[in-house]
């Protein structure tokens, strides 16, 4: 309150509260924010849920399942489709070691399918292309968007138990919950 003074306490020591820094030393004492700390995706789909897609029929079973959750928790859809890198030796016959980006239009084709179906109608969700490891870029778009969980189908065959799939890779490594539908 203005024009109030703080009483002495009867003991006579004095009171420290009554010792107060000048503003401008005090703010100077404050960290400073971070301005190159933005957060890089819209707020709205913070603390969504993400799935993987890549249009396959597991992946269509993630998706509907991630549908369901993100209804149920009133949340937005973050759905992920990572493109294909192939090594550089199939194009120009270098080290293995080097790999090449290829356009991959699927994820258009995803995007216009998704954008004209029924179910995504009445739910806030963004389509995000990344390229590279499957895992790793599941995991990277759940720490952007600080994702509740990662939805993603089961493999089935042979090439998931001989490399190991993708499901179980990401739940030994996701630092959040992941649910896999068979």
């Amino acid at each position: 309150m203005a024009g109030h003074d703080i009483p002495e306490p009867a003991d006579r020591r004095p009171d420290r509260r009554a010792e107060r820094r000048p503003l401008a030393e005090s703010a100077a004492a404050l960290p400073e924010p971070q301005a190159g700390r933005a957060h890089p995706c819209d707020p709205a789909f913070r603390h969504g849920v993400v799935v993987g897609f890549d249009g396959s029929l597991s992946s269509e079973r993630a998706l509907a399942y991630a549908i369901g959750m993100a209804r149920r928790t009133r949340s937005a859809l973050i759905i992920v489709h990572v493109a294909n890198r192939l090594p550089a030796t199939v194009w120009a016959g270098c080290e293995p070691p080097v790999f090449v980006d290829v356009p991959d239009h699927r994820t258009e084709v995803l995007g216009l399918e998704l954008a004209c179906s029924d179910h995504l109608s009445e739910l806030s969700w963004v389509l995000v292309e990344r390229g590279g490891d499957i895992c790793h870029e599941l995991e990277e778009v759940g720490r952007e968007y600080e994702a509740d969980a990662i939805v993603v189908g089961g493999t089935h065959g042979l090439a998931g138990r001989i490399f190991g799939s993708v499901a179980g890779r990401l739940a030994r490594r996701a630092q959040r919950p992941v649910v896999v539908i068979p």
